[in-house]
């Protein structure tokens, strides 16, 4: 594995781990101000992480170099 790919997939692991903590955020009950913007970071880091998917699938379009 490269180490772009390596590096891509480590990322992604993280913000796995931020959005989940987020999650639980939202998950639990309900205050306003901390629903709202533990929504809104939700979100944000889906869409790194929908972004960081993309690019860890663009990386098996790179021909490996020798």
């Amino acid at each position: 594995m490269s180490e772009r790919l390596e590096t891509l997939k480590k990322a992604r692991d993280r913000m796995i781990e931020d959005r989940d903590a987020h999650a639980k955020v939202l998950a639990a009950p309900f205050e306003r101000e901390t629903a709202e913007r533990a929504r809104n970071k939700f979100v944000e880091y889906q869409a790194l992480i929908d972004a960081l998917d993309r690019a860890i699938g663009g990386e098996s379009l790179v021909p490996v170099k020798n």
